[in-house]
């Protein structure tokens, strides 16, 4: 093992679960399993002890759970990245985890081989969703579409722009975004460039991020 290595913290209840992708993991080249926590207090004090770049969060734990332990630990140790994986697609579990400061949310079906990619890219800045999260996100915005663009009214971007917008808060590639707002790709795009230089965002990732912790998802 070198410094370069990835350092990882795996936080689950479950000991099978963590020993198995610690397993898989180990098998990687560039990453390194530096500790397990049972639970979400366990994980800050392993965080603050072992000093990992990615903590991979399971949400639902005993004596204190994934999205409070995510809290505390961007709190005490922002370069921290931490990945939620957990086999819940709940709506709200999705949406604290993102404005807690997740870099992600997975699910436990996910390849080991993609996890492993997963975990690089988070190490990376690159944030990610789920195909199903992100499918079952878009689903819902079309429901709470009118509320939240009405709580957005102080975001600078034009109306079209804050439906874009909003949309790229659940996931939605400039193909769907089209095909709802009876637009084309090159408008979408056209829109989204607006949205990056209005807000200074560097990416349509930091603006899906900007519009979860703006209340837009």
């Amino acid at each position: 093992m070198t410094d370069s290595n990835i350092r990882v913290l795996i936080a689950d209840d479950q000991e099978l679960i963590r020993q198995g992708i610690a397993t898989l993991l180990d098998l990687e080249d560039g990453i390194q399993v530096v500790g397990q926590a049972e639970n979400g207090s366990a994980a800050i004090e392993q965080a603050e002890k072992l000093e990992p770049d990615i903590v991979l969060m399971d949400i639902q734990m005993p004596v204190l759970n994934g999205i409070d332990a995510l809290i505390q630990i961007r709190k005490a140790r922002p370069e921290c990245n931490v990945l939620m994986l957990t086999t819940f697609d709940d709506d709200e579990y999705i949406v604290r985890s993102l404005r807690a400061g997740s870099c992600g949310y997975l699910l436990k079906d996910i390849p080991s081989r993609d996890l492993a990619q997963a975990l690089r890219l988070a190490h990376s800045g690159v944030f990610q969703l789920a195909p199903e999260v992100a499918g079952k996100l878009v689903g819902d915005f079309f429901v709470q579409q009118k509320a939240q663009l009405s709580a957005a009214a102080d975001i600078p971007v034009s109306p079209r722009e804050m439906e874009v917008l909003c949309m790229l808060a659940y996931g939605a590639s400039n193909k769907e975004i089209a095909e709802q707002l009876f637009i084309s790709e090159g408008t979408v795009k056209k829109h989204i460039t607006s949205i990056l230089s209005t807000l200074d965002l560097r990416d349509r990732t930091q603006a899906a991020i900007y519009a979860v912790r703006h209340g837009l998802a």
